[in-house]
């Protein structure tokens, strides 16, 4: 059987500073996209599992302003890297280490977590790159004395791809790793359990009178999600959430 875990009062995320910080910004993560304001209506934001995606995590901001540029070949000298603005230092933050158009931030910080809970290191979520996609790890910084690096792959050869100062780089979730081998993933019927069956018709029923609402011309959408309730009025448990308040790493 998976090991056991057991969270008992606050559980700390510690970021521990081992270089120049200088234009490293660490901060909650934010519900908002520009892609998403520019939805018509800012519709986007009615998808409510997409803004609280959008905050299930701490952002690294870039703490300067580089362009790259990958030859398509695997050495690292294959990627040409430019700082354009910020610390004095930015360049040794800001590396091609891995070769294969693979760009490494190298993170000023050595994070712990509690025992049994590690990080996720990926992506900033819902934040699409155009030419660059963002590698993501699992670090069990429960134990671990290492630093560890976001990494971006450059996708195009021969294109100009440009992080921006205070751009989003990386994404930090703490996750207990053992909860997945504590799942035990299963397919039955709908029908075999009829409650469930019958508040999927429901909801079934009523989204598909709103995309015909909607097909009229109405402004109409589901709102029973963002309430935390089904389409029959029952209402979701306490834990249901419409925004995230992650605390601030603060000054250290």
């Amino acid at each position: 059987m998976p090991e056991t875990i057991t969270i008992d009062g606050p559980c700390p995320l510690t970021a521990y500073v081992v270089s120049d910080t200088t234009g490293w910004i660490i901060e909650p993560g934010a519900p908002k996209r520009d892609w998403m304001d520019k939805t018509p209506g800012k519709g986007a934001y009615r998808c409510l599992p997409l803004a609280i995606a959008n905050q299930a995590g701490w952002v690294i901001r870039c703490p300067g302003t580089v362009s790259m540029k990958w030859t398509g070949k695997d050495g690292p000298d294959a990627l040409t890297i430019k700082a354009h603005e910020g610390p004095p230092h930015l360049a040794q933050f800001i590396v091609s280490h891995f070769g294969s158009g693979i760009v490494t931030f190298r993170l000023p910080w050595l994070f712990r977590t509690p025992p049994k809970i590690g990080l996720m290191v990926r992506g900033p979520t819902n934040e699409p790159k155009d030419y660059a996609v963002p590698l993501d790890g699992f670090v069990e910084t429960d134990w671990s004395p290492s630093t560890f690096t976001m990494n971006w792959k450059i996708m195009k050869r021969g294109v100009d791809v440009w992080f921006r100062a205070g751009e989003p780089i990386c994404m930090l979730q703490p996750y207990p790793l053992a909860l997945l081998e504590w799942i035990e993933p299963q397919t039955t019927p709908i029908h075999a359990d009829k409650p469930a069956a019958q508040a999927y018709k429901a909801w079934a029923d009523s989204r598909q009178q709103a995309i015909t609402r909607h097909q009229g011309g109405e402004d109409s959408w589901q709102k029973d999600y963002l309430k935390g309730q089904t389409a029959g009025g029952t209402v979701a448990p306490g834990h249901h959430r419409t925004r995230l308040k992650l605390e601030g790493f603060g000054s250290g």
